[in-house]
């Protein structure tokens, strides 16, 4: 079976934009009768199998793809799947998930969604290899980027505000006279991560306190899979983690050396997810608008796939401190 023709390869042979096929070829505005009907012609001739020219309304359904790497094992991403579902199904809208193997996103090999002409548009979710990301956008897809950012801003895309957040975790530690805080997370396996560690890197500068590079602990492998946590010898007053999970897994960790949280080391999590709660003592954290973000990024893309003209965005959505007992400080509601 040969190579699946793109709107991208039609683009090239008639030297007009991905975007002037995908109207032409949708029955939309914004290019002349004379043109639209050399984009379907061709179309036809080069076998392209996704031309909707009948179908001005297109497929109704939406998809998310997701690495396997941070699906498998990260139940923050099923939450704001079904938060994309829920937003989808009030739109009308159909929305289906592919998950993206390994071996496919390091080969760049596109998803069932996009070769067999499935969906209108496509949100990417957690964390996706540039060479698969560049793929897909070539594809001609209208795409969102959701919980990280990519290709240097060259897509919309839909954030937490992880840099707010890791400041505003660090301050409230830093409020409490807790002045040697960790960081645990692995800062290069997403954007997310990073940018909750430069929140924590700015609360501590502007306090007048240089982080120590031995207490930046990883806390996943390169695959981006969790991995069991490896305390230094000396031992911050508190540490503000990644996420809720890690959290967890930090407090089992110090407890298996003897030591008490909040009293001997305070923990703060991310996201308020399940782990916040089962967590004992339950976890201060940042609350991750998980609900906003999966609307946001569906109406997003419902304008992209309506051809709405405008440039990448990054939609930036706030969350909000919640203190619990893992810092010594009284519950807030």
């Amino acid at each position: 079976m040969g190579k699946a023709v793109r709107m991208a390869d039609i683009a090239k042979e008639l030297n007009i934009s991905v975007v002037s096929v995908s109207k032409a070829l949708a029955g939309k505005s914004g290019v002349s009768e004379e043109m639209r009907a050399k984009v379907v012609a061709l179309a036809r001739e080069m076998g392209y199998e996704g031309s909707r020219s009948s179908d001005p309304g297109g497929t109704g359904n939406i998809g998310v793809l997701v690495s396997d790497r941070f699906f498998d094992e990260n139940t923050f991403y099923t939450s704001l799947y079904r938060s994309l579902v829920l937003s989808s199904g009030g739109e009308g809208l159909t929305c289906m998930m592919e998950i993206v193997s390994r071996e496919a996103e390091r080969n760049a090999a596109l998803p069932a969604l996009i070769t067999g002409r499935k969906v209108d548009g496509l949100i990417l979710m957690g964390n996706l290899e540039s060479a698969y990301l560049q793929a897909v956008v070539t594809s001609g897809f209208p795409c969102v980027l959701l919980d990280f950012h990519a290709l240097n801003g060259a897509l919309d895309c839909v954030i937490s505000d992880n840099l707010e957040g890791g400041c505003a975790l660090t301050e409230h530690l830093l409020a409490q006279g807790r002045r040697e805080i960790g960081f645990v997370g692995s800062i290069r396996a997403t954007s997310s991560i990073m940018d909750r560690y430069l929140g924590y890197q700015r609360a501590l500068r502007l306090a007048g306190v240089v982080p120590r590079e031995d207490w930046l602990l990883e806390d996943r492998d390169q695959e981006g899979r969790f991995i069991p946590l490896r305390l230094p010898q000396e031992l911050p007053e508190a540490f503000l983690c990644s996420c809720d999970e890690v959290a967890f897994n930090l407090i089992e960790a110090l407890r298996q050396r003897g030591l008490r949280v909040p009293e001997d080391a305070a923990v703060c999590g991310y996201d308020d997810f399940r782990y916040a709660t089962l967590s004992q003592p339950q976890l201060t954290t940042y609350r991750v608008d998980v609900e906003q973000m999966a609307r946001t990024a569906v109406a997003c893309l419902t304008a992209r796939v309506r051809q709405e003209d405008a440039g990448p965005v990054c939609y930036t959505i706030p969350g909000r401190l919640v203190v619990r007992e893992s810092c010594g400080a009284a519950a807030e509601s």
